[in-house]
């Protein structure tokens, strides 16, 4: 069975945006010494504000944050949707 996406893609962006800013609150981070560590400052006050941002830029953020292995686990540890999936896998 299929499952729903019950958010749109910008929505999903504008989460990973907000999570990223916790991430970089919590951390005593302001976003001049992140842009300093990483990208641009235009490029973090875009993310932030419109979760819009290139993967390149996305990568340099989560490495500067000390992130890199959730941002690396995103593709590597995908759930099975189905038998099938299994099977294909193995040929």
């Amino acid at each position: 069975m299929e499952q729903l996406v019950w958010e749109t893609a910008e929505e999903l962006d504008q989460k990973l945006a907000q999570r990223v800013r916790k991430i970089r609150k919590r951390r005593s981070i302001s976003q001049m010494k992140l842009a300093s560590m990483s990208v641009s400052y235009g490029s973090i006050k875009r993310f932030e504000t419109t979760g819009q941002i290139s993967l390149i830029s996305l990568t340099k953020i989560a490495m500067a944050l000390d992130i890199a292995d959730e941002l690396r686990n995103i593709f590597t540890q995908v759930p099975y949707r189905n038998i099938q999936e299994v099977i294909n896998e193995r040929n």
